[in-house]
């Protein structure tokens, strides 16, 4: 039999990097030495300063590297001088992050972009947090938005007691502000996940499950709870910092359920200024509902919708024949979804089906609405997915529309189907806090 000759790559990479042979410098680093040659280093932008310049290790057949980045140890600089040598590297998620501080150390533009892509490949419950920390560091843009869009897709839809722990304060801000938050069922649930968060930031000792976690955290609340004072948590020293996130709960799509209404004044968490605002502005909004013949959003806004739409998410494990409403008082729109033979279909239900509130007997009414569905696999990346963009819909009473067409290729279960609307005149809106504005002036 032929023997079977070894590649080039292969022979440069065992002979001239692994044995040193030839080697023309020797670089000392972190108690280690490799012996190297410069025509191989210079293919690093560090390196070939050093040695094309005036720098007197140009000279030097042994530097001593000072390695100021803690992230750096031996074994990456050992993955970074190798991938001199040959033409593929082989990164575990495990150790992307060191050899990644290498690479940018050396200025290794080509090792840069394939850490980049192995960490936006391997996103997880257990890499987001430290992949998007080390991104902003390190200057990947492309990694810390795919790491932001796999927090906004998983937060509400796949918990997690260790990503709620490792998750800071600025980064929870910047996913409850969006719109494109993934929530499941409704806003009442995204303040339910802040609650659990906010405890295990207090409290990172704890260990138990997230079926144990929401009643652990209210039961240290509740023991917290300064009664006598009448100072909510989010007022007191421990509570001051997570003002900024709670701040960005869209409350008026919290208060408009009884059942949600209570336990926000049982828990005593928000500010008791915050709910008296948020409850002053739903009764002008109810009254322009009832009185002003407010029929709804007339053009988009997408700036308005963003901000205050109401963010909804429902869960369908399988295919089959699904219908259903999100709780909470909309103004008189009673609005019906149902799932069937792949549509997706809005119904204004007035007459036809018995409703738990008061319906609106306008003739017309519009909403704002952007629908969203979205499968994904078993670390939380998204296979497949669909938008139907912003969009105003118009409906009779007891009229119904399909608003999305599935293409069964598509379907991947389960499906995970997201909403925001607007059920409220935007324009008028303003012009109507411009106007409370001046009577508390």
């Amino acid at each position: 039999c032929r023997k079977k000759l070894k590649s080039t790559s292969k022979y440069i990479y065992q002979t001239l990097f692994l044995n040193g042979e030839n080697s023309d410098i020797k670089i000392c680093a972190l108690g280690k030495e490799w012996n190297l040659h410069k025509i191989y280093l210079c293919q690093s932008g560090y390196f070939s300063s050093m040695f094309c310049g005036s720098w007197k290790e140009s000279s030097m057949n042994v530097i001593e590297l000072e390695i100021p980045d803690h992230n750096i140890d031996a074994e990456a600089l050992q993955v970074a001088f190798g991938s001199l040598y040959r033409d593929d590297v082989l990164l575990k998620p495990s150790r992307v992050i060191a050899i990644l501080a290498a690479a940018c150390m050396l200025q290794l533009d080509g090792l840069i972009q394939q850490c980049g892509e192995t960490m936006k490949e391997t996103i997880s419950v257990q890499t987001v947090c430290s992949y998007s920390s080390a991104a902003g560091f390190y200057g990947l843009d492309s990694v810390k938005k795919k790491c932001l869009e796999w927090l906004l897709n998983n937060l509400m839809t796949h918990q997690s007691v260790d990503l709620f722990k490792e998750l800071s304060i600025n980064m929870m801000k910047q996913l409850i502000c969006s719109p494109d938050l993934l929530v499941m069922q409704v806003e009442m649930d995204v303040y339910t996940a802040l609650k659990k968060w906010m405890f295990l930031q207090i409290v990172p000792s704890w260990n138990g499950s997230l079926k144990q976690l929401l009643t652990e955290a209210d039961s240290w609340f509740s023991k917290h709870k300064k009664e006598d004072t009448g100072i909510t948590f989010l007022e007191t020293e421990q509570g001051c910092p997570f003002v900024p996130v709670f701040k960005h709960l869209r409350m008026q799509y919290i208060i408009s359920d009884l059942a949600s209404a209570r336990i926000i004044e049982r828990d005593a968490l928000i500010p008791s200024e915050w709910l008296s605002s948020v409850y002053k502005q739903q009764w002008f909004t109810m009254l322009r509902a009832e009185q002003d013949n407010d029929t709804g959003p007339q053009e988009i806004n997408k700036e308005e919708l963003e901000n205050n739409s109401m963010r909804c998410g429902r869960r369908l494990a399988k295919d089959g024949d699904y219908c259903w409403r999100w709780t909470g008082f909309n103004f008189g729109f009673d609005l019906l979804v149902t799932y069937t033979n792949r549509y997706i279909i809005f119904k204004r239900n007035t007459l036809n089906q018995p409703c738990s509130g008061s319906v609106s007997l306008q003739p017309q009414r519009n909403i704002a609405f952007r629908l969203r569905l979205v499968s994904f696999d078993t670390n939380g990346k998204v296979i497949c997915s669909r938008t139907s963009g912003y969009q105003i819909l118009s409906l009779e009473k007891d009229q119904e529309q399909v608003v999305m067409n599935l293409d069964s290729r598509l379907l991947v279960f389960p499906l995970y189907i997201c909403c925001n609307f607007l059920y409220t005149s935007p324009e008028k809106r303003v012009e109507l806090e411009g106007q409370m504005e001046s009577a508390d002036v």
